[in-house]
């Protein structure tokens, strides 16, 4: 059961990219949702939720994926993407609610904004920089888990730089 839930159902298991369908869930949640017009702290208690909840998953159970690999950090763990990309989607979402108010977004726009977060996202995953490699020496399950939390923080400063660019520059 604990494998189970580490590699997402199964996800984690697919043969090609599997850090990738880890985190593909959680940018169809957020790109439905946003489209739906879900209130937008509905939608931050939900990546709040996921991010909460992937993360103690990871924690808690991926010592036994690390036991039965013999990998630091196998890859059908793929829970601490889904941990990542939604807090990922949370940073987003709350560094918008300020400069978008009440405005609602073309479906296009939602989908942009949606792809853009989950390729940041797997990016800064898989790349790497500065220090998210470091971060992958702790111990056990938080060494899987602190590189995606830190690529997602990558990321929203990526999207903080993006929205707070002055004039005609701006996302927003």
């Amino acid at each position: 059961m604990k494998r189970l839930l580490t590699s997402c159902f199964g996800l984690g298991r697919l043969p090609l990219a599997p850090g990738t369908w880890g985190s593909l869930p959680v940018a169809i949640v957020f790109g439905l949702m946003s489209q739906m017009q879900a209130p937008a702290v509905i939608i931050s208690i939900v990546m709040a939720a996921l991010a909460l909840a992937g993360s103690i998953i990871c924690v808690r159970f991926a010592p036994a994926a690390i036991a039965a690999t013999g990998n630091t950090d196998p890859r059908e763990v793929v829970v601490d993407e889904l941990a990542g990309q939604a807090l990922t989607f949370l940073a987003i979402e709350f560094l918008a609610i300020p400069f978008l108010g009440q405005e609602i977004f073309s479906t296009r726009q939602i989908w942009i904004i949606t792809a853009g977060g989950f390729l940041l996202f797997r990016l800064f995953d898989i790349v790497k920089p500065w220090p998210i490699r470091k971060l992958e020496k702790l111990p056990e399950g938080w060494g899987v888990l602190a590189d995606d939390l830190m690529a997602s923080v990558y990321v929203a400063i990526v999207w903080a730089f993006c929205v707070w660019l002055p004039g005609d520059y701006g996302v927003m």
